[in-house]
């Protein structure tokens, strides 16, 4: 299969990897990702105007970031067991600025127990933003592991927080 990857400049971000294969993207990594492929893994690096998936994957990631997009509209593919499969499809039905614990969803799968695995799920996710696992939050609402790392996952929550939530803010 033409696997290929497209590095964007995602602002606070930092860099942000985006992989295809075929004609779906099966991955967003940012830089010093936890747990994420070699780098060897995705292909040749092509330019955003050589490869239409990968441009439309970046104008969307690059308009979510500015505030001007919710949902992302990409063919995706994700690699995983059932078990993976089953957390991720969870994981891609949070709405925009809302969040769900980990518990929730190991309830919603039938078994609270299994909030462990599905946190280990959520980490091995490799469609970050396009499956917002940045919206999974501990049981008491902290924050908990993300791949991209907590300031990532703090900045992504920001920026989906209602302004009036946020007013309410002290800190």
């Amino acid at each position: 299969m033409n696997t290929r990857h497209l590095v964007v400049d995602a602002g606070v971000l930092g860099p942000i990897t985006l992989v295809a294969s075929g004609a779906a993207v099966t991955g967003l990594y940012f830089r010093r990702h936890v747990r994420g492929p070699a780098a060897e893994t995705f292909g040749r690096a092509v330019s955003g105007t050589e490869d239409e998936l990968l441009s439309e994957a970046a104008a969307q990631v690059l308009d979510y970031l500015a505030g001007r997009r919710r949902n992302f509209e990409l063919p995706l593919h994700a690699t995983g067991d059932e078990f993976r499969q089953d957390v991720w499809r969870i994981v891609a039905e949070i709405p925009f600025g809302e969040r769900t614990s980990y518990g929730r969803i190991a309830e919603r799968l039938g078994d609270r127990r299994l909030a462990q695995a599905v946190g280990k799920a959520v980490g091995a996710n490799p469609l970050c933003l396009f499956v917002p696992c940045h919206r999974v939050v501990g049981a008491d609402g902290s924050l908990t592991g993300y791949a991209g790392g907590l300031a990532r996952k703090r900045a992504l929550l920001d920026l989906e927080e209602p302004a009036a939530v946020g007013a309410g803010r002290l800190f």
